[in-house]
């Protein structure tokens, strides 16, 4: 088959050439690791993990390289700790935010059937020169610097976009066209303003690393130069992450890694997955509408009910992944639904091939829509294996069935309550309420059975849904 994809450089669908198709490198920046990962983290974690599962299955397991990064040094980090454990020295409350929230995240994606990258570096590994060689950040500044993409000013590092004469070819913004704003601090020292940071220096209760200007920490977007030249060379094949990652984090991320290593490109194809919203509103914790994958998989938060990894993988596949994607309960619920449907027709059949047709439409470039729709058409062995190769009906029949069973539980004093509720809106003609009780219970997984009793008067059961 043949394989295209987006080039968010190029902006245009590609055939896919790999640099060396014996070693198919693919970096994807991961979380920054200051709080549990929400669910819009959770979009290019799946996303690049079918991309990382096809590659695999075209190229040989052993010939793809997937790295994805944590970063584990940020000023974020540092306020997460200071407020969470103000009793400790500051050092050691980093470690402990950190050490428990990329804990969650691995559990997290493992639950929504990720598998695990080939490499995941941490940022604090890769700060200083290392005993084996890899590229490290320290090294990567002193390159820039001379060269002559980077100078000294204020404290600080900073790269010098104008050195670099097209800045801004992966975003489309012109260096002339750049306004100092929210995304731009203004500094007298910089020698534009754009020009951004690969150094700074740290105070006493700030980490810090001993370097050639003095004791600091780096900038974020020199971090990703490091990790992804540290295992997958000057240039690779792929370079992941979500959309709005393009400018600033993925153009400096260009400009740092030709700079230092003077090549043509930092990576081959770009590939960018769209936004997130939650029920037609931008996720945002003053709405109330902001939920962590952990949330999803273990509460009743959202929709009244927990939900499976499976479901919630689904659900965000069923878009294509440069789309922008509604994160609906209507959505959780229908890839449910699909996912019940697909392990009674799959029942105990064994694996077979993965279909040709399937292979083809994540061909043009992961179409995910197309592919459900042939995924709808194959025999019960061919499903399996085509599934199997998403990430999805990697349980059996039974074993869906008990968990959904188990995850579709839900507080029976609760439900009553509600049916009373609308029983007596019912009984006042308030049809108005009564469906938004309805939908409320729908959305617990709850489905109601209308009738009368032995004395005519209506009557409302309820099961959870299937």
């Amino acid at each position: 088959m043949e394989l295209r994809l987006y080039d968010t450089l190029t902006k245009d669908k590609r055939v896919f050439t790999p640099i060396d198709p014996s070693d198919v490198r693919m970096y994807v920046c991961g979380p920054t690791v200051y709080d549990f990962a929400h669910i819009g983290n959770a979009r290019p974690v799946i996303v690049f993990d079918v991309l990382f599962r096809l590659l695999r299955h075209l190229y040989g397991a052993d010939h793809v390289t997937y790295v994805r990064n944590i970063t584990d040094v940020d000023d974020k980090i540092n306020d997460r700790a200071a407020r969470d454990f103000p009793g400790l020295p500051l050092n050691e409350a980093i470690r402990k935010v950190t050490e428990a929230t990329a804990s969650q995240f691995q559990a997290d994606v493992t639950a929504l059937g990720c598998l695990s990258p080939t490499h995941q570096p941490r940022a604090t590994e890769f700060v200083l020169p290392r005993p084996d060689g890899r590229a490290d950040m320290v090294t990567l500044i002193k390159q820039l610097i001379a060269r002559g993409h980077a100078y000294e000013a204020g404290g600080e590092v900073l790269f010098d976009v104008q050195s670099m004469p097209d800045y801004g070819v992966l975003s489309g913004r012109r260096l002339e066209e750049q306004k100092a704003g929210a995304r731009i601090a203004v500094d007298a020292h910089k020698k534009n303003p754009a020009d951004f940071v690969l150094w700074k220096l740290s105070s006493e209760n700030e980490p810090g690393w001993d370097s050639p200007w003095g004791r600091g920490r780096p900038g974020w977007h020199i971090e990703c130069s490091a990790m992804s030249a540290a295992y997958l060379g000057d240039v690779f094949d792929i370079h992941g992450g979500g959309l709005d990652l393009i400018f600033p984090h993925h153009e400096n991320e260009i400009a740092q890694s030709r700079c230092a290593h003077g090549t043509h490109a930092m990576a081959n194809y770009w590939m960018h997955n769209g936004f997130l919203q939650v029920e037609g509103e931008k996720m945002s914790k003053s709405l109330g509408n902001f939920f962590t994958i952990n949330e999803l998989l273990t509460t009743e938060k959202f929709g009244g009910r927990k939900w499976s990894g499976e479901a919630l993988r689904l659900a965000m596949l069923k878009t294509h992944y440069r789309s922008p994607i509604d994160w609906t309960v209507q959505g959780l619920q229908d890839a449910e639904k699909m996912l019940d449907r697909w392990y009674d027709v799959v029942g105990d059949a064994p694996a077979s091939e993965v279909s040709a047709d399937v292979l083809d439409a994540l061909g043009d470039d992961m179409n995910m829509p197309k592919v459900i729709a042939e995924l709808h058409r194959q025999s019960p062995e061919s499903l399996k294996a085509s599934a199997n190769l998403l990430g999805l009906l990697t349980q059996t029949g039974a074993q869906w069935r008990a968990n959904q069973t188990q995850d579709r539980s839900v507080d029976e004093g609760a439900v009553e309550a509600l049916i009373r509720a609308r029983t007596e809106a019912r009984a006042r003609k308030d049809f108005k309420e009564s469906d938004r009780i309805r939908d409320e219970l729908a959305a617990m997984g709850v489905v109601l059975k209308d009738g009368k009793g032995a004395d005519g008067k209506p009557v409302t059961t309820w099961e959870i849904a299937r």
